[in-house]
Protein backbone atom coordinates (compact mmCIF):
# COMPACT_ATOMS: atom_id res chain seq x y z
CA UNK A 1 0.00 0.00 0.00
CA UNK A 2 1.28 3.38 -0.85
CA UNK A 3 0.12 6.33 1.26
CA UNK A 4 1.15 9.87 0.56
CA UNK A 5 0.18 13.43 1.34
CA UNK A 6 0.76 16.73 -0.34
CA UNK A 7 3.59 17.58 2.05
CA UNK A 8 5.21 14.11 2.38
CA UNK A 9 7.39 12.44 -0.07
CA UNK A 10 6.04 9.34 -1.72
CA UNK A 11 6.52 6.10 0.15
CA UNK A 12 6.57 7.75 3.62
CA UNK A 13 3.70 8.00 6.13
CA UNK A 14 3.33 11.36 7.98
CA UNK A 15 2.20 11.21 11.65
CA UNK A 16 1.27 14.96 11.97
CA UNK A 17 -2.34 14.77 10.71
CA UNK A 18 -3.00 11.75 12.87
CA UNK A 19 -1.82 13.49 16.06
CA UNK A 20 -3.81 16.60 15.21
CA UNK A 21 -6.97 14.58 14.81
CA UNK A 22 -6.36 12.77 18.10
CA UNK A 23 -5.92 16.05 19.94
CA UNK A 24 -9.20 17.31 18.48
CA UNK A 25 -11.00 14.11 19.54
CA UNK A 26 -9.63 14.37 23.07
CA UNK A 27 -10.70 18.04 23.31
CA UNK A 28 -14.18 17.14 22.09
CA UNK A 29 -14.42 14.34 24.66
CA UNK A 30 -13.39 16.72 27.46
CA UNK A 31 -16.00 19.25 26.36
CA UNK A 32 -18.71 16.60 26.54
CA UNK A 33 -17.71 15.78 30.08
CA UNK A 34 -17.48 19.41 31.26
CA UNK A 35 -20.49 20.61 29.27
CA UNK A 36 -18.65 23.73 28.20
CA UNK A 37 -18.80 23.25 24.47
CA UNK A 38 -22.35 22.15 23.95
CA UNK A 39 -25.21 23.28 26.21
CA UNK A 40 -28.47 21.34 26.39
CA UNK A 41 -30.39 24.60 26.18
CA UNK A 42 -29.52 28.15 25.26
CA UNK A 43 -29.11 30.63 28.13
CA UNK A 44 -32.13 33.00 28.40
CA UNK A 45 -31.43 36.50 27.17
CA UNK A 46 -31.60 39.14 29.89
CA UNK A 47 -34.37 41.70 29.38
CA UNK A 48 -33.74 45.26 30.53
CA UNK A 49 -36.29 46.42 33.15
CA UNK A 50 -38.93 48.81 31.89
CA UNK A 51 -39.00 52.18 33.67
CA UNK A 52 -42.27 53.17 35.32
CA UNK A 53 -41.43 56.89 35.11
CA UNK A 54 -43.59 58.48 32.41
CA UNK A 55 -42.04 61.65 31.00
CA UNK A 56 -44.89 63.78 29.69
CA UNK A 57 -42.83 65.42 26.94
CA UNK A 58 -42.56 61.97 25.33
CA UNK A 59 -46.33 62.20 24.83
CA UNK A 60 -46.17 65.59 23.15
CA UNK A 61 -46.75 67.83 26.16
CA UNK A 62 -45.46 71.38 25.68
CA UNK A 63 -43.28 72.39 28.67
CA UNK A 64 -43.31 76.04 27.63
CA UNK A 65 -47.02 76.44 28.36
CA UNK A 66 -47.76 77.91 24.96
CA UNK A 67 -49.97 75.10 23.66
CA UNK A 68 -52.57 72.87 25.29
CA UNK A 69 -51.05 69.79 26.93
CA UNK A 70 -54.22 68.27 28.38
CA UNK A 71 -54.44 65.22 26.11
CA UNK A 72 -50.71 64.51 26.31
CA UNK A 73 -50.71 64.50 30.11
CA UNK A 74 -53.85 62.37 30.29
CA UNK A 75 -52.26 59.86 27.87
CA UNK A 76 -49.23 59.60 30.13
CA UNK A 77 -51.50 58.99 33.11
CA UNK A 78 -53.49 56.39 31.17
CA UNK A 79 -50.30 54.53 30.25
CA UNK A 80 -49.32 54.42 33.92
CA UNK A 81 -52.49 52.41 34.52
CA UNK A 82 -51.45 49.65 32.07
CA UNK A 83 -50.14 46.35 33.37
CA UNK A 84 -50.93 46.96 37.03
CA UNK A 85 -48.83 44.93 39.42
CA UNK A 86 -50.26 41.98 41.23
CA UNK A 87 -51.82 42.42 44.64
CA UNK A 88 -54.09 44.97 46.22
CA UNK A 89 -53.99 47.84 48.65
CA UNK A 90 -57.42 48.08 50.28
CA UNK A 91 -59.73 45.33 49.10
CA UNK A 92 -60.80 46.20 45.58
CA UNK A 93 -57.98 48.73 45.02
CA UNK A 94 -55.44 47.56 42.44
CA UNK A 95 -51.81 48.31 43.30
CA UNK A 96 -50.32 49.99 40.23
CA UNK A 97 -46.83 49.41 41.60
CA UNK A 98 -45.71 53.02 42.00
CA UNK A 99 -45.57 54.55 38.50
CA UNK A 100 -44.57 58.21 38.37
CA UNK A 101 -45.87 60.95 36.07
CA UNK A 102 -42.85 63.23 35.68
CA UNK A 103 -43.64 66.80 34.57
CA UNK A 104 -39.91 67.47 34.03
CA UNK A 105 -40.03 70.96 35.48
CA UNK A 106 -42.24 72.25 32.67
CA UNK A 107 -45.21 74.61 32.60
CA UNK A 108 -48.23 72.90 31.03
CA UNK A 109 -51.41 74.57 29.83
CA UNK A 110 -54.68 72.72 30.52
CA UNK A 111 -58.10 73.24 28.98
CA UNK A 112 -59.64 70.33 30.92
CA UNK A 113 -58.91 68.62 34.24
CA UNK A 114 -56.35 65.88 34.65
CA UNK A 115 -58.27 62.76 35.67
CA UNK A 116 -57.20 59.22 36.36
CA UNK A 117 -58.59 56.89 33.68
CA UNK A 118 -60.30 54.52 36.12
CA UNK A 119 -61.37 54.21 39.73
CA UNK A 120 -60.25 51.36 41.97
CA UNK A 121 -56.47 51.89 41.74
CA UNK A 122 -53.65 53.24 43.83
CA UNK A 123 -49.91 53.78 44.37
CA UNK A 124 -49.25 56.51 41.78
CA UNK A 125 -47.33 59.81 41.88
CA UNK A 126 -47.65 63.01 39.82
CA UNK A 127 -44.83 65.45 40.45
CA UNK A 128 -42.32 68.02 39.34
CA UNK A 129 -43.83 70.89 37.36
CA UNK A 130 -46.48 73.57 36.85
CA UNK A 131 -50.07 73.18 35.68
CA UNK A 132 -51.90 76.26 34.45
CA UNK A 133 -55.58 76.61 33.54
CA UNK A 134 -56.22 78.10 30.14
CA UNK A 135 -58.80 80.79 29.46
CA UNK A 136 -61.13 78.00 28.31
CA UNK A 137 -60.81 75.87 31.43
CA UNK A 138 -64.27 75.06 32.94
CA UNK A 139 -64.94 77.42 35.83
CA UNK A 140 -66.48 74.66 37.98
CA UNK A 141 -63.68 72.10 37.60
CA UNK A 142 -60.29 71.36 39.22
CA UNK A 143 -56.88 71.13 37.56
CA UNK A 144 -56.37 67.71 39.14
CA UNK A 145 -59.59 65.79 39.75
CA UNK A 146 -59.34 62.57 41.75
CA UNK A 147 -62.95 61.51 41.38
CA UNK A 148 -64.75 58.50 39.93
CA UNK A 149 -65.50 60.40 36.70
CA UNK A 150 -62.85 58.24 35.10
CA UNK A 151 -63.89 57.98 31.47
CA UNK A 152 -63.78 61.74 31.18
CA UNK A 153 -60.04 61.52 30.55
CA UNK A 154 -60.02 58.55 28.16
CA UNK A 155 -59.25 59.63 24.62
CA UNK A 156 -61.28 58.48 21.64
CA UNK A 157 -58.20 56.76 20.21
CA UNK A 158 -57.75 54.71 23.39
CA UNK A 159 -61.42 53.77 23.41
CA UNK A 160 -61.09 52.52 19.81
CA UNK A 161 -58.01 50.52 20.77
CA UNK A 162 -59.90 49.18 23.75
CA UNK A 163 -56.95 49.18 26.15
CA UNK A 164 -58.05 51.93 28.52
CA UNK A 165 -61.68 50.92 28.22
CA UNK A 166 -60.85 47.36 29.23
CA UNK A 167 -58.71 48.61 32.08
CA UNK A 168 -61.51 50.87 33.21
CA UNK A 169 -63.87 47.90 33.24
CA UNK A 170 -61.35 45.85 35.18
CA UNK A 171 -60.77 48.44 37.89
CA UNK A 172 -64.23 49.91 38.33
CA UNK A 173 -65.66 46.44 38.78
CA UNK A 174 -63.77 46.25 42.08
CA UNK A 175 -65.61 46.00 45.36
CA UNK A 176 -63.79 48.92 47.00
CA UNK A 177 -65.83 51.64 48.64
CA UNK A 178 -63.04 54.14 47.80
CA UNK A 179 -62.12 55.60 44.45
CA UNK A 180 -58.34 55.66 44.96
CA UNK A 181 -55.69 54.90 47.54
CA UNK A 182 -52.17 56.26 48.03
CA UNK A 183 -52.10 58.87 45.28
CA UNK A 184 -49.24 61.33 45.77
CA UNK A 185 -49.20 64.85 44.32
CA UNK A 186 -45.82 66.42 44.97
CA UNK A 187 -43.65 69.39 44.01
CA UNK A 188 -46.36 71.04 41.93
CA UNK A 189 -47.40 74.61 41.23
CA UNK A 190 -51.04 74.95 40.19
CA UNK A 191 -52.21 78.20 38.64
CA UNK A 192 -56.00 78.07 38.42
CA UNK A 193 -56.22 81.33 36.46
CA UNK A 194 -59.27 82.33 38.57
CA UNK A 195 -61.18 79.50 36.90
CA UNK A 196 -62.25 76.74 39.29
CA UNK A 197 -60.01 75.04 41.81
CA UNK A 198 -56.68 73.33 42.20
CA UNK A 199 -57.09 69.76 43.49
CA UNK A 200 -60.23 67.72 44.12
CA UNK A 201 -59.94 64.50 46.16
CA UNK A 202 -63.23 62.61 46.24
CA UNK A 203 -63.83 59.51 48.37
CA UNK A 204 -60.18 58.52 48.37
CA UNK A 205 -57.86 57.00 50.94
CA UNK A 206 -54.38 58.05 52.05
CA UNK A 207 -53.83 60.81 49.52
CA UNK A 208 -50.69 62.89 49.98
CA UNK A 209 -50.41 66.51 48.79
CA UNK A 210 -46.85 67.61 49.49
CA UNK A 211 -44.89 70.77 48.65
CA UNK A 212 -47.52 72.31 46.39
CA UNK A 213 -48.16 75.98 45.59
CA UNK A 214 -51.78 76.60 44.59
CA UNK A 215 -52.84 80.05 43.43
CA UNK A 216 -55.55 81.99 41.61
CA UNK A 217 -58.42 79.64 42.52
CA UNK A 218 -61.99 80.95 42.41
CA UNK A 219 -63.64 78.12 44.36
CA UNK A 220 -61.36 75.89 46.48
CA UNK A 221 -57.62 75.53 46.38
CA UNK A 222 -58.02 71.95 47.64
CA UNK A 223 -61.33 70.13 48.06
CA UNK A 224 -61.44 66.88 50.05
CA UNK A 225 -64.81 65.18 50.02
CA UNK A 226 -65.45 61.88 51.80
CA UNK A 227 -62.77 59.26 52.15
CA UNK A 228 -60.10 59.20 54.83
CA UNK A 229 -56.61 60.41 55.60
CA UNK A 230 -55.75 63.07 53.07
CA UNK A 231 -52.48 64.61 54.25
CA UNK A 232 -51.70 68.15 53.09
CA UNK A 233 -48.24 69.33 54.09
CA UNK A 234 -45.46 71.81 53.33
CA UNK A 235 -47.68 73.76 50.93
CA UNK A 236 -48.70 77.33 50.11
CA UNK A 237 -52.17 78.45 49.02
CA UNK A 238 -53.57 81.82 48.03
CA UNK A 239 -56.20 83.18 45.71
CA UNK A 240 -54.01 86.21 45.05
CA UNK A 241 -50.24 86.19 45.28
CA UNK A 242 -49.31 88.54 48.11
CA UNK A 243 -47.25 88.71 51.27
CA UNK A 244 -49.82 90.74 53.19
CA UNK A 245 -51.03 94.31 53.05
CA UNK A 246 -52.86 93.77 49.76
CA UNK A 247 -55.14 96.69 48.90
CA UNK A 248 -57.71 94.24 47.53
CA UNK A 249 -57.82 92.02 50.62
CA UNK A 250 -61.40 92.87 51.51
CA UNK A 251 -62.48 91.44 48.13
CA UNK A 252 -60.89 88.00 48.57
CA UNK A 253 -63.25 85.09 47.92
CA UNK A 254 -62.96 81.31 47.84
CA UNK A 255 -61.65 78.76 50.33
CA UNK A 256 -58.05 77.58 50.37
CA UNK A 257 -58.72 74.12 51.88
CA UNK A 258 -62.22 72.66 52.09
CA UNK A 259 -62.42 69.42 54.11
CA UNK A 260 -65.73 67.58 54.08
CA UNK A 261 -64.18 64.25 55.08
CA UNK A 262 -62.77 62.68 58.24
CA UNK A 263 -59.32 61.93 59.66
CA UNK A 264 -57.36 64.42 57.55
CA UNK A 265 -54.25 66.37 58.51
CA UNK A 266 -52.98 69.79 57.43
CA UNK A 267 -49.38 70.30 58.52
CA UNK A 268 -46.92 73.17 57.94
CA UNK A 269 -49.14 75.01 55.46
CA UNK A 270 -49.32 78.75 54.71
CA UNK A 271 -52.59 80.27 53.50
CA UNK A 272 -51.93 83.81 52.35
CA UNK A 273 -55.15 84.87 50.62
CA UNK A 274 -58.75 83.60 50.51
CA UNK A 275 -62.01 84.46 52.23
CA UNK A 276 -61.68 81.30 54.36
CA UNK A 277 -58.39 79.59 55.07
CA UNK A 278 -59.63 76.13 56.09
CA UNK A 279 -63.27 75.05 56.11
CA UNK A 280 -63.72 71.75 57.99
CA UNK A 281 -67.10 70.05 57.99
CA UNK A 282 -65.74 66.58 58.76
CA UNK A 283 -64.66 65.19 62.08
CA UNK A 284 -61.38 64.02 63.62
CA UNK A 285 -59.14 66.38 61.61
CA UNK A 286 -55.90 67.84 62.89
CA UNK A 287 -54.16 71.11 61.97
CA UNK A 288 -50.58 71.76 63.00
CA UNK A 289 -48.15 74.46 61.99
CA UNK A 290 -50.78 76.30 59.91
CA UNK A 291 -50.22 80.01 59.23
CA UNK A 292 -53.37 81.83 58.09
CA UNK A 293 -53.27 85.43 56.98
CA UNK A 294 -55.83 84.92 54.24
CA UNK A 295 -58.39 87.67 54.96
CA UNK A 296 -58.61 89.73 58.11
CA UNK A 297 -61.54 89.19 60.45
CA UNK A 298 -62.23 92.91 60.18
CA UNK A 299 -62.90 92.40 56.45
CA UNK A 300 -65.13 89.40 57.06
CA UNK A 301 -62.54 86.66 56.70
CA UNK A 302 -62.00 83.50 58.76
CA UNK A 303 -58.77 81.62 59.24
CA UNK A 304 -60.23 78.25 60.27
CA UNK A 305 -63.98 77.53 60.21
CA UNK A 306 -65.18 74.35 61.94
CA UNK A 307 -68.64 73.65 60.58
CA UNK A 308 -69.81 70.35 62.06
CA UNK A 309 -72.09 71.27 64.97
CA UNK A 310 -71.99 68.75 67.78
CA UNK A 311 -69.25 66.54 66.31
CA UNK A 312 -66.15 68.70 65.91
CA UNK A 313 -63.39 66.39 67.16
CA UNK A 314 -60.66 68.69 65.83
CA UNK A 315 -57.19 69.54 67.12
CA UNK A 316 -55.49 72.84 66.25
CA UNK A 317 -51.95 73.12 67.61
CA UNK A 318 -48.78 75.13 66.99
CA UNK A 319 -50.54 77.37 64.50
CA UNK A 320 -50.45 81.09 63.67
CA UNK A 321 -53.69 82.99 63.16
CA UNK A 322 -52.55 86.29 61.70
CA UNK A 323 -55.31 88.97 61.82
CA UNK A 324 -57.85 86.21 61.17
CA UNK A 325 -59.41 83.86 63.70
CA UNK A 326 -61.18 80.58 64.36
CA UNK A 327 -64.94 79.92 64.29
CA UNK A 328 -66.41 76.72 65.76
CA UNK A 329 -70.10 75.83 65.56
CA UNK A 330 -71.44 73.93 68.61
CA UNK A 331 -67.94 72.69 69.47
CA UNK A 332 -67.68 69.17 70.86
CA UNK A 333 -64.22 67.77 71.53
CA UNK A 334 -62.21 70.71 70.26
CA UNK A 335 -58.61 71.31 71.30
CA UNK A 336 -56.77 74.57 70.52
CA UNK A 337 -53.36 75.02 72.09
CA UNK A 338 -49.82 76.36 71.67
CA UNK A 339 -50.97 78.76 68.94
CA UNK A 340 -50.38 82.46 68.33
CA UNK A 341 -53.16 84.93 67.54
CA UNK A 342 -51.95 88.26 66.17
CA UNK A 343 -53.72 91.49 65.30
CA UNK A 344 -56.84 91.09 67.51
CA UNK A 345 -57.49 87.63 66.06
CA UNK A 346 -59.83 85.68 68.33
CA UNK A 347 -61.77 82.43 68.73
CA UNK A 348 -65.54 82.52 68.21
CA UNK A 349 -67.79 79.78 69.60
CA UNK A 350 -71.04 79.86 67.64
CA UNK A 351 -74.23 78.40 69.10
CA UNK A 352 -76.38 76.39 66.68
CA UNK A 353 -78.12 74.01 69.08
CA UNK A 354 -76.61 75.42 72.26
CA UNK A 355 -73.93 72.75 72.76
CA UNK A 356 -70.35 73.22 73.98
CA UNK A 357 -68.78 70.07 75.34
CA UNK A 358 -65.19 68.93 75.79
CA UNK A 359 -63.50 72.15 74.64
CA UNK A 360 -59.90 72.99 75.56
CA UNK A 361 -58.52 76.43 74.67
CA UNK A 362 -55.29 76.53 76.62
CA UNK A 363 -51.69 77.71 76.50
CA UNK A 364 -52.08 80.12 73.58
CA UNK A 365 -50.73 83.63 73.00
CA UNK A 366 -52.94 86.55 71.96
CA UNK A 367 -51.66 89.95 70.83
CA UNK A 368 -53.86 92.91 69.93
CA UNK A 369 -54.07 96.67 69.61
CA UNK A 370 -55.71 97.62 72.93
CA UNK A 371 -59.15 98.01 71.37
CA UNK A 372 -60.91 95.86 73.95
CA UNK A 373 -61.27 92.78 71.75
CA UNK A 374 -61.92 89.61 73.75
CA UNK A 375 -59.73 86.60 73.00
CA UNK A 376 -62.67 84.14 73.05
CA UNK A 377 -66.17 85.26 72.09
CA UNK A 378 -69.66 83.76 71.89
CA UNK A 379 -72.15 84.08 69.03
CA UNK A 380 -75.54 83.29 70.56
CA UNK A 381 -77.64 84.96 67.88
CA UNK A 382 -79.39 81.62 67.18
CA UNK A 383 -79.90 80.84 70.84
CA UNK A 384 -77.83 80.62 74.02
CA UNK A 385 -75.43 77.87 74.94
CA UNK A 386 -77.43 75.66 77.30
CA UNK A 387 -75.48 72.37 77.26
CA UNK A 388 -72.07 73.31 78.60
CA UNK A 389 -69.74 70.69 80.02
CA UNK A 390 -65.98 70.18 80.27
CA UNK A 391 -65.13 73.52 78.69
CA UNK A 392 -61.72 74.80 79.76
CA UNK A 393 -60.41 78.18 78.64
CA UNK A 394 -57.37 78.92 80.74
CA UNK A 395 -53.63 79.59 80.88
CA UNK A 396 -53.61 81.86 77.83
CA UNK A 397 -51.28 84.86 77.88
CA UNK A 398 -52.70 88.09 76.54
CA UNK A 399 -51.30 91.43 75.43
CA UNK A 400 -53.47 94.27 74.15
CA UNK A 401 -56.72 92.23 74.28
CA UNK A 402 -59.26 91.33 76.94
CA UNK A 403 -58.83 87.96 78.56
CA UNK A 404 -61.74 85.54 78.70
CA UNK A 405 -61.67 82.26 80.59
CA UNK A 406 -63.75 79.61 82.28
CA UNK A 407 -61.54 79.78 85.37
CA UNK A 408 -61.11 83.08 87.21
CA UNK A 409 -59.57 84.32 90.42
CA UNK A 410 -60.41 87.39 92.45
CA UNK A 411 -59.92 88.96 95.84
CA UNK A 412 -61.52 91.61 98.01
CA UNK A 413 -60.69 93.23 101.31
CA UNK A 414 -62.54 95.52 103.64
CA UNK A 415 -64.47 95.89 106.88
CA UNK A 416 -68.01 94.56 106.71
CA UNK A 417 -70.28 91.54 106.80
CA UNK A 418 -71.00 91.07 103.06
CA UNK A 419 -68.65 90.97 100.14
CA UNK A 420 -69.33 90.73 96.37
CA UNK A 421 -66.87 89.97 93.57
CA UNK A 422 -68.03 90.40 89.96
CA UNK A 423 -66.38 87.90 87.56
CA UNK A 424 -68.25 88.98 84.42
CA UNK A 425 -65.25 90.81 82.91
CA UNK A 426 -63.33 87.51 82.78
CA UNK A 427 -65.77 84.61 82.64
CA UNK A 428 -66.71 83.39 79.17
CA UNK A 429 -70.28 82.18 79.69
CA UNK A 430 -72.90 84.45 81.22
CA UNK A 431 -74.57 83.48 84.50
CA UNK A 432 -72.64 80.24 84.93
CA UNK A 433 -70.52 79.40 87.94
CA UNK A 434 -70.36 75.70 88.75
CA UNK A 435 -67.63 75.65 91.41
CA UNK A 436 -66.39 78.18 93.96
CA UNK A 437 -63.39 77.93 96.24
CA UNK A 438 -62.72 80.76 98.69
CA UNK A 439 -60.74 81.56 101.80
CA UNK A 440 -61.53 84.28 104.37
CA UNK A 441 -58.98 85.67 106.80
CA UNK A 442 -59.44 88.32 109.46
CA UNK A 443 -56.83 90.09 111.55
CA UNK A 444 -59.28 91.13 114.30
CA UNK A 445 -58.07 89.71 117.59
CA UNK A 446 -60.32 87.08 119.12
CA UNK A 447 -62.73 87.15 116.20
CA UNK A 448 -63.90 83.92 114.60
CA UNK A 449 -66.79 85.01 112.33
CA UNK A 450 -69.12 82.51 110.74
CA UNK A 451 -69.26 82.97 106.98
CA UNK A 452 -70.85 81.34 103.96
CA UNK A 453 -71.20 81.54 100.18
CA UNK A 454 -74.61 83.09 99.58
CA UNK A 455 -75.00 83.62 95.83
CA UNK A 456 -73.29 83.05 92.45
CA UNK A 457 -75.99 84.33 90.09
CA UNK A 458 -75.03 86.58 87.16
CA UNK A 459 -71.41 85.54 87.71
CA UNK A 460 -71.22 87.53 90.96
CA UNK A 461 -70.00 85.76 94.05
CA UNK A 462 -71.55 86.93 97.33
CA UNK A 463 -70.06 85.91 100.71
CA UNK A 464 -71.66 86.91 104.01
CA UNK A 465 -70.46 86.75 107.61
CA UNK A 466 -72.44 86.91 110.84
CA UNK A 467 -70.50 89.89 112.17
CA UNK A 468 -68.77 92.86 110.67
CA UNK A 469 -65.01 92.26 110.53
CA UNK A 470 -61.99 93.51 108.59
CA UNK A 471 -61.11 90.71 106.21
CA UNK A 472 -59.30 89.52 103.09
CA UNK A 473 -61.15 87.09 100.81
CA UNK A 474 -59.58 85.10 97.95
CA UNK A 475 -61.93 83.40 95.47
CA UNK A 476 -61.52 80.95 92.57
CA UNK A 477 -64.48 80.17 90.31
CA UNK A 478 -64.86 77.58 87.56
CA UNK A 479 -67.43 77.28 84.78
CA UNK A 480 -66.31 73.81 83.70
Amino acid sequence: MHVSSDNSPPGKLSAAPYHDQMRQLQAFKASLISGSAISPSASPQKVAPVSRVYHVTNYGADPTGKSDSTEALNKAIADAFHDPSEGFLMEGITNLGGPQIHLEGGNYLLSKPLRLPAAGAGNLMIYGGTLQASDYFPADEYLIDLSANSLGSTTQEEIKEGSSLNLNSQLTSSSSTYNYEYITLKDLMLDCNYRGGGISVINSLRTSIDNCYIAHFSSNGILVQGGHETYIKNSFLGQHITAGGDAGERNYTGTAINLTGNDNAVTDVVIFSAAIGIMASGQANTFSGVHCYNKATGFGGTGIYLKLPGLTQTRIVNSYLDYTGIVAEDPVQLHISSSFFLGDAFILLKSINGVANGVNIVDNMFSGSNKGVEIVQLDQSKGPFTQIDQVVVDRNNVKGMNIKATVARGSIEGNGSSWTVDFNPVLLFPNLIKHVLYSLSSNKDGSFPNHALRNVSENRVVIDSDVSVPTNIFITVDQA
